[in-house]
């Protein structure tokens, strides 16, 4: 155990932060999931701006990669556009 109060403080934050991260990165991916389930057109393309606002944000909060988001968010498009 950490013996300075400065490293306990920080312990302390480090787990505050993980769990908020993680519980960020599981919605985004679940709401991807639930996305990928669609199979109306119509209701992809409405959905299609939310998604992407979904990852972007977990994108500034620094949770995944700029370019995983970029990734993410072509491959979605690309659902979006093979829906018939």
């Amino acid at each position: 155990m950490a013996n300075h109060k400065s490293s306990i403080k920080r312990i302390r934050q480090t787990e505050k932060r993980r769990l908020r991260n993680r519980f960020y990165a599981r919605a985004m991916r679940a709401a991807v999931r639930g996305f990928r389930a669609l199979t109306e057109k119509s209701e992809a393309e409405a959905k299609l701006s939310e998604m992407y606002k979904i990852i972007d944000k977990t994108a500034k909060r620094g949770i995944i990669h700029r370019n995983k988001a970029a990734n993410l968010k072509s491959k979605l498009a690309h659902h979006t556009a093979k829906l018939a």
